[in-house]
This record gives structure tokens, sequence and C-alpha cells, in this order.
């Protein structure tokens, strides 16, 4: 892919500008140069979105561009084993069209972009979790909206980044103050399909009743699929899917074991959203997704398909 691939990425030490408080300067050359490569040859920020993205004044930026000779599109974004590119979500540009009020400073660390297998075809953001539940209480939001349980006694998270591997995954984890600790792995497939899993340990003392997960799929970056309706929708649980506006094309996502799917045309997203067994004391709660695309008709069969590649684990 061209790019400089650091594992083991930690939480972020410099602090941002307060007129771009989200962002996350790189914390050296080789940081910069990836970021700068995500956002500029797959993203297509401009200097403004990088600027909100690192924190850099806009001279910093032009000259760390010039120095590392990062300008237009880079690589393909996907490979001819149609295994998908998956990169970090760098921030820096609002993952969604509509409904913002529902999310405002949306955190990268959750979040995934995911490739489409065709020319043009943009990218799809997966935050994965965009929220958890338990006991009936908001445990995690990966922006803020409604109160969290720690919004509301005044404790604020640090900022985290994704691990990145020479294989394409990406994995992170997160320690809640109460001892929770909760992460995700995303792994690229050759054939076109993300695998995906998600984690919760119980670190506390009781046990966690009322686990699930919102798991939500943006599409503002993907070509042609921001006018999602139901009439665009298809469900077979855990899959649900979204068609392109001229029909052709498809992007499907599926996590097991499924709570509950639907779609909101405002964001644009689609959902499949888990629902994790209750966790003793001590003990891990898992869920298995995955996402796809299909350029074609009959995605009941792509379906099936899928059901057959393992993605579900054992």
């Amino acid at each position: 892919m061209g790019m400089v691939l650091m594992a083991g990425c930690a939480a972020v030490p410099t602090a941002a500008p307060p007129d771009v408080p989200n962002a996350r300067r790189p914390a050296n050359d080789a940081e910069l140069r990836y970021w700068l490569q995500n956002m500029v040859w797959y993203h297509g920020f401009d200097l403004g979105e990088i600027r909100a993205a690192t924190g850099m004044s806009r001279t910093e930026i032009e000259r760390a561009l010039r120095r590392f000779r990062i300008k237009g599109a880079g690589p393909p974004a996907r490979r001819s084993d149609g295994t998908p590119l998956v990169l970090p979500y760098p921030g820096g540009r609002h993952p969604r069209i509509g409904f913002l009020e529902g999310a405002v400073d949306p955190q990268r660390e959750t979040k995934v972009s995911i490739f489409a297998p065709w020319d043009q075809g943009g990218y799809a953001v997966a935050d994965v979790p965009e929220a958890i539940w338990c006991d009936g209480k908001l445990l995690y939001l990966a922006h803020t909206h409604v109160p969290t349980v720690w919004s509301e006694q005044g404790v604020e998270l640090e900022k985290l980044e994704w691990n990145r591997h020479p294989d394409g995954t990406l994995d992170f984890e997160r320690k809640l103050p109460n001892g929770v600790v909760f992460g995700t792995r995303v792994t690229p497939h050759q054939g076109g399909a993300v695998w995906m899993e998600t984690w919760l340990h119980n670190g506390t003392t009781r046990t966690l009743t009322g686990l699930h997960m919102q798991m939500c799929v943006m599409l503002k970056g993907l070509a042609d699929f921001s006018g999602l309706s139901d009439r665009d929708r298809q469900d077979a649980r855990p899959y649900v899917a979204a068609r392109s506006g001229d029909g052709r094309r498809w992007i499907i996502t599926a996590w097991e074991p499924c709570r509950r799917l639907w779609i909101n045309p405002l964001v644009p997203c689609l959902h499949s959203d888990p629902q994790l067994p209750d966790c003793p004391p001590g003990q891990t709660s898992r869920a298995r997704g995955l996402l796809a695309f299909h350029e074609g008709e009959n995605v009941e069969a792509v379906f099936r398909g899928l059901d057959a590649s393992g993605w579900r684990g054992e």
C-alpha cells in the first residue's frame, strides 16, 4: 500500500488546540507521514480537514506534505486478491451527512474506514462500537449526545488509537474506570469481506446484565449510497444490506448474536446490533461481525455464501 505501519499505538499525549478539540497531533515523523497518506491519498482531505484531524497549522501541514511528497490520490484502495482496504478513520471530517446534533465531536478511536472494491467507490465508516449499554445504563458512547455514566460523573476518557498490524488487521482495547474492559478487532479477508470481533471483560465484582452494543455503518463516504431508504434495504437476520442508488451494488453488515436490525436514512447508516451474553465477574463476553460488498442482483445468495464462510467462528 506504500504506507508506514506502526503497531502498538497508545494514548495520544499532545493536547489539541482549543479550536479543534478532538484533534490528534502525530507523535513523530513516521506517524505524521502515515496519517497524511491516510487523509490525502485515501480520504481526499483538504487542508482544513487535515488541521481538524491533527491540530497542526496550515503552514506545518503544507511543509510536511512537500517533505513527504504527498499529493493527490495514492495507491489503489483494493488488492488484486480482493482483500478490502481497511484504515483507521482519521477524524477531521464528520462521518455523517445529517442528524449531526446526535453525534457531536465524534471520536475516531472506534471508527474504521472500509473501502469499496469498485473504482471510485469511496468508503464506509464502521463505528465498532458506537455505544455500549449495561444494566440499562449507557456505559460508552463514541461521540457526545446523551449522557454516559462517566459524563454524568465528570470523568473524561483518554483518547486512544487503533493498533495497526502488517497484515492489515486493526484492534484496540479500552479500560473503563469501573474495571470493565472492551475492545474490537477488525480483519480484512480475501474475497471482499471484513471480519470483526468485539469483546467485553468484566473486571467488576458483580455480574453484568443487559449488555448490548450499537454498531453503526455510515455511508456518507460511499459513492451513490447517500439516498438510503427502506426501499433500498434487505434484511435476513443477522444481515442487513443497503443498495446503491443505481441498484447495482450492495453493502452488507451483520453481528451475531443479533439483537436488532435497523437503518437511519438521515445519517445515513445501517445497523446489525449485537446482544452480548450476561457476563460474570472475571469473564469475557464476545460477539462477531462482518462487513461485505456485492455487485449484482440476488443479495440473498450472498447471505448464504457469507453463512458458509465461517465468520461467526465456533
